[in-house]
């Protein structure tokens, strides 16, 4: 079995989202400690359960969802990362205006969030061939 790549333009940008989510994942999983910075996150007491936590819950969705993308490239997946991206940036959106977190960093998330998300999802709507 020969790896698929991608043949269209729009396949390209939901194929980018997949790759950006293997590569999160894979920051999670090996790094937890530097992902918490980045996230902006801390474990009370430096708890070994909150590295386990991180590995995998987050780390876990990103490498199982996107490398199953890749690897088997269908529009049901595309759909699947498209929405897993799409509500990141709704539960960002929501945290912005309930939590007052209008921060420079949540404002570049959400834009990142939105192009990750609309890749796969205007691929797999067919707006983009």
């Amino acid at each position: 079995m020969e790896f698929y790549w991608p043949a269209s333009s729009g396949e390209w940008l939901a194929w980018i989202s997949a790759a950006i989510a293997v590569l999160f994942g894979l920051i999670l999983f090996f790094a937890p400690g530097l992902s918490m910075k980045l996230l902006r996150l801390a474990p009370a007491g430096g708890r070994p359960e909150a590295f386990a936590s991180i590995r995998a819950t987050m780390a876990g969705f990103h490498l199982g969802l996107g490398l199953s993308c890749l690897v088997f490239a269908q529009p049901f997946l595309w759909l699947a990362l498209g929405a897993a991206w799409g509500f990141s940036l709704f539960g960002r959106l929501i945290s912005i205006m309930s939590d007052k977190g209008g921060t420079f960093y949540n404002w570049g998330a959400v834009v990142l969030e939105l192009l990750l998300a609309a890749g796969p999802l205007l691929f797999a709507f067919g707006f983009i061939a």
